[in-house]
This record gives structure tokens, sequence and C-alpha cells, in this order.
């Protein structure tokens, strides 16, 4: 049977806070896959094991919960010389009445936003599976072409510098009034978990999936008990408590203090807007009156001096 089409399935109705036995242990840290918390994500889920990445898959949300990747530096190089090529499709190995299609996305205003990204993958069955819809979620098309493609670039780098990552990147589904295109869910953040193995060090990219630049970096905790998913279960308590530094993206990144008022707003089902541009327009306006008004005074200082010449003149 061809690589590209063999495919390891694991019903996802076992998986329960207790260990989950996966068939992809190359693709996790420890050859330990994520345990899902929640009864209600563990619902009508299917591990896939690819070549280069694994993936757990809803049936309800039509989405990946999470792909993972075991990042290396010889990859990273294979794959800087491969050229892209587009090859979108709904996963064969999966129920067509619990998979994305083609036609959910289609005029849907969103991206195909890759979890194990392309520029990931060495060799063109890598790349192709990458293409699956089962490693896709609906992205904000601005905040998949900019600055989550920045976060993939700048975790390859750190892969490069590091020899090995362990990286696990997934959709989160907050508050009550959630979106859907066709029969998929979609996401209101998205996350990126970094691991090290050298450093013995880990952290998460986590960012809303609107058009945005901001981006937090949080604890493995902070994610683990928000999303309800034990992300790396062979990883000790330690390690998830303390928040590795990740490289910059380009964006504006910030802590724990900001993640906890945009979470407190998604759980009420309107993710908080930042208040940033409303404090730049209020700073232009000042700004602007300011200059207004020392251009009026120049005005007046210049008719008084003129008219003051014109009667000295006449004396």
């Amino acid at each position: 049977m061809p690589h590209k089409f063999r495919r390891f399935l694991v019903v996802g109705l076992l998986l329960t806070s207790s260990a989950f036995a996966t068939d992809c242990p190359s693709h996790y840290a420890a050859g330990q896959a994520p345990r899902i918390l929640n009864d209600k994500l563990a619902r009508q889920t299917q591990e896939l094991c690819f070549q280069a990445f694994a993936v757990m898959h809803s049936g309800v949300t039509r989405t990946p919960l999470w792909s993972a990747e075991h990042l290396t530096r010889d990859n990273i190089d294979a794959a800087r010389t491969l050229s892209r090529e587009n090859s979108f499709h709904p996963e064969p190995a999966l129920l067509i009445n619990g998979r994305a299609e083609l036609k959910d996305y289609s005029r849907s205003g969103f991206d195909r936003g890759h979890m194990s990204p392309n520029g990931d993958m060495a060799n063109r069955t890598s790349q192709y599976e990458s293409f699956s819809l089962a490693n896709m979620v609906p992205q904000n098309p601005q905040n998949n072409r900019h600055i989550w493609a920045e976060i993939e670039s700048a975790v390859r780098r750190l892969a490069v510098k590091e020899g090995e990552l362990y990286v696990i990147t997934g959709p989160a589904f907050l508050g009550q009034d959630l979106q859907k295109i066709g029969n998929v869910l979609v996401p209101t953040y998205i996350y990126k978990v970094v691991y090290s193995p050298r450093r013995q060090q880990a952290a998460a990219y986590f960012i809303q999936n609107a058009d945005t630049s901001h981006y937090q970096t949080l604890s493995l905790s902070q994610l683990e008990n928000t999303l309800r998913i034990d992300l790396l279960p062979g990883v000790s308590k330690r390690v998830k408590d303390v928040a590795m530094a990740l490289p910059a993206a380009g964006g504006r990144g910030s802590g724990s203090e900001r993640y906890a008022a945009d979470k407190s707003a998604a759980e009420r089902g309107t993710p908080e807007r930042s208040a940033e541009p409303a404090a730049q327009i209020k700073k232009i306006e000042k700004d602007l009156l300011s200059k207004l008004m020392d251009d009026v005074l120049k005005m007046l200082v210049n008719f008084v001096t003129n008219l003051i010449n014109k009667g000295w003149s006449h004396v």
C-alpha cells in the first residue's frame, strides 16, 4: 500500500483522562500523545498517523484537535529545498459524515490553515499529507498569511538552533457563540506548543483567530488548564509551570495578564478587543489639535506683527 495512503486509526471513544496508547509515538515527546480531559472534546475522535506528523481529528468540529510533529534540523534543511505544491484534499481515512470537505471552505472568507505547516515537510509525501483537510482549521486570512506564518518560521529557526523540537499545534474553541463554515467549526484561538528536549523547557504561542498581530506566550500549564488537554503527559509539572523564552514572531507578544483578559472575554462569547486603536486615535487627535493651535497662534503673531510694522511705518 502506498505510504501516503497508509493511516492508523484509533477510535476516540477510548479517550478519557486515563493514558492514551498512541499508534504514532515517534511524533510525541517521550512517545506519549496528549490526553483529553474534557469528555465533550473526546467524542468522535480518531488518531491519524502521517509520515511527518500525527493528528487527533474530531468528527464534531471536523478539524484536528491537535497536530503533533518532531521537528529536526535535518528535516527543516530538506524542507527548505522543496517548492510548495498545493494539494488540498478531504481525508480519505475519515468517514464522510465526520470530515471537512473542500466545499465547506469555498467562499467562506477563511483560509484552510495548516496546523502542521507545509514549510516543515521534508519530502513530497509528507507535503501532500499536510494538505489533508484533517490537518486544517478555518483561519483568518490575514492571521494565517502574516503573524501565524511568522510564528511558524520562528519555530523552524528555533528547531535548527536546538537540533530538535516537539511541536503541537491546534485550535481552541472558547466561548458560547461559535461560528461554522459549512459543517466545520471555526476556532476562536490557535496555539502552538514548543518543547525543547535539550533544554527541558516548554512554552506556547497563543493567538486569537482574527486579523491581529498580537499574541501571548504562555506556560504549558496555563494552556492546558484552558484547553483541558494534557498536551505533554511525559513532561514534569516543573517544566510545564515555567514558560521558556520563545523567539519573537514579528508581532507583539505579552504575558499572562493580557491572556487572562482575553480568555475571560472569549468565554463570554465576546472576545475582548484591544483598546490600543482607540488610544492611538485619541493621541493623534490630541497631536493634531496641538499642532492646529500652534499654527493659529503663529498666524495671530504674524498678523499683529504686520499691523504693528505698518503702524510704525506711518509715524
